[in-house]
């Protein structure tokens, strides 16, 4: 599928307190945990706990979600389809960086090993 400008607008205006209790539905739902989650996301953006606590308080947006995010330098290593949307071919930055979460949160329902999720470095 293609992004359109109303897609890339859309989630720019959602909130992440407003997806945040699905993501951790979806995990718990399969047998994984909310501080699994939080590792997750973590790893993406750089926030705590605190800070995601924070984050879905102050109702933020996914903009200014991932503006305040510090992105792991490996997230380009997220590829594949979500809800339908290649990764790799998302050329709305803010669009892709939260395909890139869900990308991220289907694989820990989906029970890949964490060091697999977390694209770490073999060595």
């Amino acid at each position: 599928m293609k992004v359109t400008a109303k897609h890339n607008e859309r989630v720019a205006k959602m909130t992440f307190a407003s997806v945040y209790p699905h993501y951790v539905t979806k995990v718990e739902k399969n047998g994984r945990t909310k501080e699994e989650l939080h590792q997750v996301i973590t790893w993406l953006t750089g926030f705590n706990d605190n800070k995601i606590q924070d984050l879905i308080d102050e109702k933020v947006t996914f903009e200014t979600f991932f503006e305040r995010a510090e992105l792991h330098p490996n997230a380009h290593l997220i590829k594949g389809v979500i809800c339908g949307y290649r990764i790799e071919e998302i050329d709305n930055t803010l669009t892709r960086q939260a395909r890139y979460l869900d990308k991220l949160i289907e694989e820990l329902a989906r029970g890949r090993k964490m060091e697999k999720i977390l694209r770490e470095e073999k060595k």
